[in-house]
């Protein structure tokens, strides 16, 4: 007999597919009654596969035998940790897995907003290299210094991947590590120190808006900012404000406060390079990711040790 499960929103096709059928997967995001769809399968369900918008303390409350909350995605903010602490219930995500495709999308930002390949490439295509000359020079990355915020394995994948690129690294985690990196205590004092401030702390309340206007006046007008993150980390209407006035020099942004929803301001610059969303979007990464959460899943049916606990 196959275990009932909840698949809060659609997920890579793949991972879909195995949980439809391993197990009687009801999918949430198709209810038409969100209430009257969670009341009905309310006891049946101790695993719920979560991404998209996640699980609220609301949703666990409407399950009450629920054990397991597996989630796609290295970050889990959309998830009520604290919430599923107090209730028992474990939390899982799917790290590791998409640590080089992340730091290759960081590395990609970098390239991009510093020596402006799209514009370049939007020169070209518009005729201008023969009407008007070469494009215009840009910034080099060797001999710069990229300040991480977040120095876990993520931000040690970008940190390789800078310094094959000529790159110095500096960091600031809120607990100093055993690396040979220089330590700052606060964004702010990395920010003065580096040319690129890139982000790669997980989102939350802890985080919100930890990116400010402070922060952004010690990175100057001659500083980059890059976010892998989450949209959560900066506090959009200043960025935008300071990439206007020319603040600081450019960001490369794959991550947004309100996604899909990007303020129409961030179209017209040139001193921005905007990705949607796109950092673990290969098919193979994506495919791992999905199989970590099935495993979790499995993991809990079967009695054993959970793969990738976050709670």
């Amino acid at each position: 007999m196959k275990h009932d499960i909840i698949i809060v929103a659609k997920l890579h096709q793949p991972t879909q597919e195995i949980l439809e059928k391993e197990f009687t997967a009801h999918r949430l995001y198709e209810a038409a009654d969100r209430a009257a769809f969670l009341k009905e399968l309310g006891p049946k369900i101790r695993a719920v596969a979560s991404g998209g918008p996640g699980v609220n303390a609301a949703m666990m409350d409407a399950l009450p035998n629920l054990k397991l909350i597996s989630h796609f995605g290295v970050g889990y903010d959309v998830v009520d940790v604290d919430a599923a602490k107090k209730r028992g219930i474990r939390v899982t995500n799917t790290p590791d897995v998409l640590n080089d495709c992340v730091a290759d999308t960081a590395m990609a930002l970098t390239l991009n907003v510093m020596r402006k390949f799209p514009q370049s490439e939007a020169y070209l295509r518009s005729g201008y290299w023969e009407t008007r000359g070469g494009y215009p020079l840009t910034t080099s990355l060797g001999g710069k210094t990229m300040g991480i915020v977040g120095l876990g394995r993520i931000g040690e994948a970008i940190a390789r991947r800078a310094q094959a690129s000529g790159m110095k690294i500096a960091y600031h985690n809120r607990n100093k590590k055993d690396v040979a990196y220089p330590y700052y205590p606060d964004p702010v004092s990395l920010a003065k120190a580096c040319d690129v401030l890139m982000l790669v702390t997980p989102g939350g309340a802890e985080t919100k808006n930890l990116v400010n206007a402070k922060v952004l006046d010690a990175l100057g007008p001659k500083g980059y900012l890059v976010n892998i993150s989450r949209g959560s980390v900066v506090d959009q209407p200043v960025l935008l404000r300071y990439l206007q006035e020319g603040r600081i020099a450019g960001a490369g942004l794959d991550v947004f406060a309100e996604e899909p929803k990007v303020p129409a301001g961030f179209y017209s610059l040139d001193n921005a390079v905007l990705f949607p969303h796109v950092g673990s979007a290969t098919h193979e990464t994506r495919f791992a990711m999905g199989m970590v959460q099935v495993d979790n899943i499995r993991a809990l049916f079967a009695g054993k040790p959970l793969l990738t606990p976050v709670v």
